[in-house]
Order: C-alpha cells, then structure tokens, then sequence
C-alpha cells in the first residue's frame, strides 16, 4: 500500500501537468479556428486534468505492479 500511494503521489502530477498543458492547447487551438478567437477555457482543462490526472495516478501503479510481479 506504501508502494502504491509514492507511485501515485508521483504519477498524479505528471499526468495532471500534461492532461492540463495539452488540453488548454488543444482547445485554445480550437476556439481559433473554429470561433475565430483565441479563448482558453481554464475550467474545461482543469476538469479533464483532474479526471486524468486521477484515472491515470491509479491505473498506472496496478499496471506497473502487476507487470513487475509477472517477470
């Protein structure tokens, strides 16, 4: 369990960090193109951060786990 809480204590902030950063280019590019001006929408990447940020801090350690125990 001590295990599992280090490696999401460092997978979280990584995930977060590129889910938040990718997600607020991606649609600040859209809202240029598609609207044709140049808007952030900070809560939309904060929201989809969170929710990858945790999915991904938890998936990722049981998988780790998981394939280290089997070699």
């Amino acid at each position: 369990m001590e295990d599992f809480l280090i490696r999401f204590a460092i997978t979280f902030p990584l995930a977060f960090i590129s889910a938040f950063v990718s997600n607020a280019i991606v649609v600040y590019l859209w809202n240029l193109i598609a609207h044709g001006q140049g808007v952030f929408e900070w809560d939309t990447a904060f929201r989809f951060a969170i929710m990858l940020g945790i999915t991904l801090g938890i998936v990722l350690p049981i998988v780790r786990a998981k394939t280290s125990k089997e070699k």
